[in-house]
């Protein structure tokens, strides 16, 4: 029947070649899953003995088929079917006819090759971040954090931190040139200034006036005050407007006046003096060096000064008429008394007043006398008779203004 099959170019499988067909997919199906080989229920028969049977051949088109159609989809049963054999039954002989017949040898089988190699997938694994990109996340992260620690700082430190009190107010202390202790005091107290200026400007540490050339028992600093405008805190004590004033002196009267002072046979206490002097004296720049020479030729020739202002100190008036009791009073400020220079400055010098005393007009005057016009010069002279001439005039100008200095008419 086998024979007649394959000559008739195959026909209908039976129902045991179907079976075999189906044992055989699923054993390879359970190959491909890794799945071990089904349990053989009994051992394979023997072949009969005999003339060699023809077993019958299972249609592999029929296979191909069936197995491309289960990797199309793989859809395993619910229960595996139950194994009957691993080898096919026997074929029943067939009866021999009469002529011989030449026995056809059973087809050699060979393994089936697969028909579909499933692709190797292998497991997706993303690529890990590149260092930069670590780096990167971290600096962010860290920048993030930064913010927000200095966001809760500056909250923190508004709520915790007190507002800060009102800038202290400050004063401008102006103190004139050829002003003296006492009115430097006064000016001191009206700007706000706490304490006693008079106390402070005795004595202090950071200047000694006997280096200077000052005699012994010299009383107090006054000389060394210098004029100035000094920038002060409101309130501030009184003995800080000292320490500004003689740190502004040693800056204003140095190695150049104490030099100049020896040149001209003086001391640099005596030198400062003389400046004192022509602060008091001297109403128009022009007019300091002409005093300064005044001062210093009469002092060579040991005669009285006779300036008024050194008594005026004395008296603490700077203004009223000075009486004749008063010029011809015993006070050691009385350079009409007394010859030489007065015992101590009668004023604190500016730096145009200390330049003049270190270099005085190289003139031989002698005398000199306010001008008669009123505008603040002064008439210089070397003979006696010519400044009683000068004075003369400048009285008579006085008499006519009602006892006034005269008004200055010039432009």
């Amino acid at each position: 029947m086998a024979r007649d099959r394959r000559e008739n170019g195959g026909g209908e499988r039976s129902e045991e070649e179907r079976e075999r067909a189906r044992q055989e997919r699923e054993r390879r199906r359970l190959e491909r899953a890794g799945a071990p080989p089904p349990r053989q229920v009994a051992p394979p028969l023997p072949p009969p003995s005999g003339p060699a049977l023809e077993s019958t051949p299972v249609d592999e088109e029929v296979v191909f088929e069936e197995i491309a159609a289960e990797q199309k989809n793989p859809i395993a049963p619910a229960h595996p079917p139950e194994v009957v054999g691993g080898t096919p039954d026997p074929v029943v002989p067939v009866e021999p006819r009469d002529e011989p017949q030449t026995a056809t040898p059973p087809p050699i089988r060979t393994p089936r090759q697969h028909l579909h190699h499933p692709n190797l997938h292998r497991p997706h694994v993303s690529a890990p971040h590149s260092l930069a990109a670590r780096l990167g996340a971290v600096l962010v992260l860290l920048l993030v954090l930064g913010g927000i620690a200095a966001a809760a700082v500056l909250l923190l430190h508004r709520k915790t931190t007190p507002k800060p009190p009102p800038p202290i107010a400050t004063i401008k202390v102006t103190i004139p040139e050829g002003f003296t202790r006492s009115q430097i005091a006064a000016l001191a107290h009206a700007d706000g200034l706490k304490g006693s200026y008079l106390l402070a400007s005795k004595r202090s540490s950071e200047l000694d006036p006997a280096r200077y050339g000052a005699p012994a028992g010299t009383p107090n600093l006054e000389g060394f005050l210098f004029p100035a405008t000094y920038e002060l805190y409101a309130g501030t004590p009184a003995s800080r407007l000292v320490s500004e004033q003689l740190a502004a002196f040693r800056e204003n009267f140095g190695g150049a006046e104490i030099h100049r002072a020896q040149v001209l046979g003086v001391t640099p206490y005596e030198l400062l003096t003389v400046a004192s002097i022509i602060e008091r004296e001297v109403a128009v720049p022009h007019d300091r060096a002409l005093v300064a020479a005044v001062i210093y030729n009469r002092l060579r020739l040991h005669m009285t000064l006779g300036v008024d202002s050194t008594l005026r100190y004395a008296l603490h008036d700077f203004s009223h008429p000075l009486t004749e009791s008063q010029l011809a009073s015993n006070s050691p400020y009385n350079t009409r008394v007394h010859q030489g220079l007065p015992p101590t400055p009668i004023s604190n010098p500016g730096a145009a007043a200390i330049e003049a005393a270190a270099h005085p007009a190289k003139v031989s005057y002698l005398y000199y006398v306010a001008g008669a016009d009123g505008c603040g010069e002064q008439v210089f002279s070397t003979s006696y008779a010519q400044f009683e001439r000068n004075a003369a005039a400048y009285r008579e100008a006085v008499q006519k203004n009602g006892g006034r200095v005269p008004t200055c008419h010039k432009k």
